[in-house]
C-alpha cells in the first residue's frame, strides 16, 4: 500500500497542475483526480478561441496582480513561487513553446488549446496519475482514522491521506454545501466577465461595429474603463466592458444589472474640448457633409447614427450645420446614456467573483486552517482575474503551491 493517497476533485487547469507538480515532488504518493463530468479540461479547450490563452507577458509580478479585482493581495505572495515566467519555461521544457500577440497574451505556437491538453494529460499519464471522469463527490467526511472520505454521487466512497479542490467557481452560494462543516470563510460568489444587455439601444443595429478606444462607466459610481468596445445585437462587449463587468462585479450584482452605462466614445476629449474640436472642424470643411466626414475616426455607419440622432440630415453640410445639433452631436459622442437590463455570459468564459476566502487558508501551502489536509486551489478561491490570460495564471499558481506542499 502506498505510503500517501492523495485526491484532487477537479480536472480543471488547477486540478491536473496540483495534480502534476505533486507527482513529481512526491513520486512516492499515488495520485487520483476525480472530474464530474465526461471530460477533462474543457476549460482549457474552449479558451481563447480555442487557442487557450496559457498566461500574459507580464513578468513583473507587482504590475502582474494588478489585472486581478478580486485576490491581489494573496496572490502576489504565491507568485513568488510560480509566476508568469515559471509558466513559460515549465511548458517550453515540455515541448510546448508559447508566443506573445500585440496586446500581451500568451498562447501555443501551434494556436490551438489542444497542445495544452496534451501536454497535461500526457505528463499526467506519465507520471502514473489516474484520471478518473464521471465521476461526482457529493460530500466530504473523516473517518475514524481521520482520513478524508470522498462519498461520490454513485455511492461508493474513496478515501485519501490528503485532497485538493480545484473544482472551480460556483455561481451560487449552494454549490460550496458539499464540503465539510466549519469549512473555510465563503465569500458568496456573483458573476465577473460579462456583456451587457441594452435592449432599448438605438445602436443594436449596428451589431459587429467596433471601436478601438472608448471609456465606458457604470453612471452614480466611480467605477470606468478604458479599451477597445463592441456593438453586439443585445448590447456591449468587448475588453472595455469585460473589464468593467469585472471590477464592479458586486456593485453590479447589488443593482440586479440595471444601471446606466455612460460611454464616451472620443476618450482624450471632454465635452467641451470636443465641442471645439467639432467647430475648428466645421470651418475647415464647410462644403463637405457632416454624415461622411468624421473627424475622430470612428467607423462611419456609428458616426452617421450619432448624426442622425442628433438631428442632422444627410444632406446637412457643416457650414450650414446650427449650433443646436452641433452640441447634441458633443453630448452623444462624449456621454452617451444606455439603460443596461440585464448580462449575458461572455463565450463560454464564465468567471466567480467570491469563492472560499484566503483567511481561511495557510497563506504559504493554501491548506486549511480548520482541516488538516485539505487543499484549495483555482477559481474556486475568491481570485479572478479580467481577461488576458490571467485567470490561468493565478489556476497554474494556486494549483503549483498547493501541488508542491500537499504530501508533506
Amino acid at each position: 500500500m502506498s505510503s500517501l493517497d492523495i485526491i484532487v476533485i477537479g480536472g480543471g487547469a488547477a486540478g491536473f497542475f496540483g495534480a502534476i507538480t505533486a507527482a513529481e515532488r512526491f513520486p512516492e504518493a499515488t495520485i487520483t483526480i476525480v472530474e464530474k463530468t465526461r471530460t477533462v479540461l474543457n476549460k482549457v479547450r474552449i479558451s481563447g478561441g480555442g487557442r487557450c490563452n496559457v498566461t500574459h507577458a507580464c513578468f513583473d509580478n507587482r504590475q502582474l496582480v494588478k489585472h486581478y479585482p478580486r485576490g491581489e493581495k494573496p496572490l502576489r505572495f504565491l507568485l513568488n513561487q510560480f509566476d508568469a515566467a515559471a509558466t513559460v519555461a515549465w511548458f517550453e521544457k515540455r515541448g510546448v513553446p508559447l508566443k506573445t500577440e500585440a496586446d500581451g497574451r500568451m498562447f501555443p505556437t501551434t494556436n490551438t488549446s489542444e497542445t495544452i491538453v496534451d501536454c497535461l494529460l500526457y505528463t499526467a499519464r506519465r507520471l502514473g496519475i489516474t484520471i478518473r471522469t464521471s465521476c461526482g463527490v457529493s460530500s466530504l467526511t473523516r473517518d475514524e482514522q481521520d482520513r478524508w472520505q470522498l462519498h461520490l454521487l454513485d455511492g461508493e466512497i474513496i478515501t485519501a491521506d490528503r485532497v485538493l479542490i480545484a473544482t472551480g467557481g460556483y455561481p451560487k452560494a449552494d454549490g460550496y454545501g458539499w464540503l465539510p462543516e466549519q469549512t473555510e470563510p465563503l465569500l458568496s460568489p456573483v458573476p465577473s466577465l460579462f456583456t451587457f444587455n441594452t435592449p432599448g439601444s438605438p445602436l443594436l443595429t449596428l451589431a459587429g461595429v467596433s471601436v478601438t478606444d472608448a471609456k465606458v462607466s457604470v453612471l452614480g459610481s466611480k467605477q470606468e474603463q478604458r479599451g477597445p468596445l463592441l456593438l453586439t445585437h443585445w448590447g456591449f462587449s468587448g475588453p472595455a466592458v469585460l473589464r468593467l463587468s469585472a471590477w464592479a462585479a458586486r456593485e453590479l450584482a447589488d443593482a440586479h444589472y440595471r444601471f446606466i452605462l455612460r460611454v464616451n466614445w472620443t476618450p482624450t476629449l471632454n465635452e467641451n474640448e470636443l465641442r471645439a474640436a467639432l467647430q475648428d472642424f466645421r470651418q475647415q470643411n464647410g462644403r463637405k457633409q457632416v454624415v461622411s466626414q468624421n473627424p475622430f475616426g470612428l467607423p462611419s455607419r456609428l458616426w452617421q447614427a450619432f448624426a442622425l440622432e442628433a438631428g442632422i440630415s444627410e444632406t446637412q453640410r457643416w457650414a450650414d450645420l446650427p449650433a443646436k445639433p452641433l452640441n447634441r452631436l458633443a453630448e452623444r459622442l462624449t456621454n452617451s446614456q444606455f439603460q443596461v437590463v440585464g448580462k449575458s455570459t461572455f463565450k463560454d468564459e464564465f468567471v466567480t467573483c467570491g469563492g472560499i476566502d484566503f483567511s481561511g487558508l495557510n497563506p504559504q501551502t493554501l491548506e486549511s486552517k480548520a482541516h488538516t489536509g485539505l487543499f484549495f486551489a483555482g477559481e474556486v478561491l475568491d481570485v479572478d482575474g479580467i481577461t488576458g490570460g490571467f485567470n490561468f495564471q493565478s489556476a497554474w499558481t494556486t494549483g503549483y503551491v498547493a501541488g508542491l506542499t500537499i504530501g508533506r
